[in-house]
């Protein structure tokens, strides 16, 4: 028994921390009832747990713990510069989980958080709630799976489901759900709405192999996207990040051909292509918990805070995609970063 019990401990989700307010959520009973056999701790606060100095983020990220909490303040943010606004005016996004059951060595998560634990915040009525306020004064295009992937933790949280039937309430909301995920049953479960784009981030195998890890197939992302659209889902699929590596020209046209045999490429919402790149103290922690990792040991250029390949290898890189989907997509449904940020500069 006692063998049974430490084997149990050395798994995901052996031990799930509750913030005592949320104890009684809906959400939080739901949750605690598929892990019958965690150990259950109360807390005061997510950050009592997920803040505390000294946690060995490399051994969390394998291995993570989950935290049940109630987000406060401002729920919702406008977007950052490194990414991509598809051409809307009014960007946002919000997390209502944090950190990601994946483990991509190139993760900016590893050096923006100081845990690997898994956050789950249950009040998403309160995001509701603020983006109603924000919708009552202008239309907004919403990313919501930029800091986990929700379709991959939706058996856990249920939120993608949540999203989807908020969005078919409001139309002035648009929202983009990004997934390295590959399961295809959600399609017989969810209502296709216009305005919830799935975008999937598509990497050639050898590079998921090395450097995305836990996360599904490129081939099984691809069937699923296709399957999608098929059922009437909008897909956006991501390019981003192109990551510099022996024969990368190779790996990524052979991607490309891969996906163009399989999806058919007029169908799709857009596509977006963009190389690395992360903020300065992002890259800075993500080093210290990545030592040996050779996508983030790369000798990057700076410039304004944000490190990236060097100019001219960023430009070769994104131009060989986007001219490689030239041949099958128009130029309006291609959005590449470096020329949004050309265009930004101007």
């Amino acid at each position: 028994m006692k063998s049974l019990r430490k084997d149990y401990f050395n798994v995901p989700f052996s031990h799930i921390y509750v913030e005592r307010d949320v104890w009684e959520h809906p959400r939080t009973k739901r949750i605690l009832e598929k892990f019958p056999n965690a150990v259950k701790v109360e807390i005061g606060h997510y950050k009592d747990v997920f803040c505390r100095a000294r946690q060995d983020v490399a051994l969390q990220n394998e291995i993570p713990m989950l935290i049940i909490a109630s987000k406060s303040g401002r729920l919702v943010y406008e977007g950052a510069p490194v990414c991509q606004s598809f051409g809307n005016e009014y960007f946002y996004y919000t997390s209502c989980v944090m950190n990601c059951i994946y483990s991509c060595d190139y993760c900016y998560l590893k050096g923006m958080y100081p845990s690997g634990n898994l956050v789950v915040f249950v009040n998403l009525e309160d995001t509701f709630a603020e983006l109603e306020d924000i919708l009552a004064r202008h239309e907004m295009y919403l990313c919501v799976s930029y800091d986990t992937d929700l379709m991959a933790l939706e058996d856990l949280t249920g939120f993608v489901e949540d999203w989807v039937e908020f969005c078919r309430k409001h139309p002035g909301l648009k929202i983009e759900i990004r997934t390295k995920c590959g399961r295809t049953d959600l399609w017989d479960r969810l209502v296709p709405q216009e305005n919830v784009i799935f975008a999937f981030t598509l990497s050639p195998e050898e590079v998921r192999q090395k450097y995305e890890c836990r996360t599904s197939t490129l081939a099984d992302r691809i069937v699923c996207a296709d399957m999608a659209m098929k059922k009437g889902f909008a897909v956006r699929l991501c390019f981003d990040p192109v990551l510099y590596c022996p024969d990368w020209q190779k790996k990524y046209q052979e991607m490309l051909c891969q996906v163009a045999e399989i999806v058919d490429m007029k169908r799709l919402y857009d596509v977006s292509v963009g190389s690395f790149r992360i903020s300065r103290d992002y890259l800075k922690k993500l080093r210290k918990v990545m030592p040996d990792s050779a996508v983030v040991q790369f000798p990057f250029e700076n410039t304004a805070g944000v490190y990236h390949y060097p100019k001219e290898l960023m430009e070769e890189m994104e131009q060989m995609v986007v001219s490689k989907l030239r041949k099958w997509l128009p130029a309006e449904k291609i959005f590449g970063y470096l020329n949004t940020a050309e265009r930004q500069d101007n």
